[in-house]
């Protein structure tokens, strides 16, 4: 495989250590690895939850996690990407497009009519790439 052609798959117990430190760089904070785990092990085992993983021989460079749910306000099964990184070396490269892809995919088989995604207000790179791949910014989040 090379840098443009990555794996893309359902993520897997053995991918955990690459998800780890690839969401310890996203988040600028220290996870306990036990308890982190533990709801990682969790979150695989819930068919509504769609985790995927680019892969090249030996290493995840990119993961992205996506719950589905029926929502009230929606009267509809919805997708909401809850984590989404790709490693900071091989950024640029279509790796994120490729997960996206992937993921709509795998959505429209399940008959998910939206996917929604939340991102911090500062991450200008990554509000960037969510217009140029589709997303429309129609909401405003709030947190306590």
């Amino acid at each position: 495989m090379n840098l443009i052609n990555p794996h893309i798959r359902y993520a897997t117990l053995e991918d955990f250590d690459d998800i780890h430190a690839m969401l310890e760089s996203l988040e600028n904070t220290q996870f306990p690895r036990p308890k982190l785990f533990r709801i990682y092990a969790h979150n695989l085992s819930i068919t509504s939850h769609i985790y995927l993983v680019a892969s090249f021989p030996g290493k995840c460079v990119g993961f992205l996690s996506c719950h589905c749910q029926l929502l009230l306000h929606h009267a509809a099964l919805i997708g909401e990407i809850q984590e989404f990184i790709v490693h900071e070396n091989f950024r640029n490269k279509g790796i994120g497009q490729l997960l996206l892809k992937k993921l709509e995919g795998e959505t429209a088989d399940r008959g998910v009519t939206q996917i929604e995604v939340t991102t911090n207000i500062n991450r200008k790179a990554a509000q960037a790439f969510y217009r140029k791949t589709g997303f429309q910014p129609t909401h405003v989040k709030f947190v306590k």
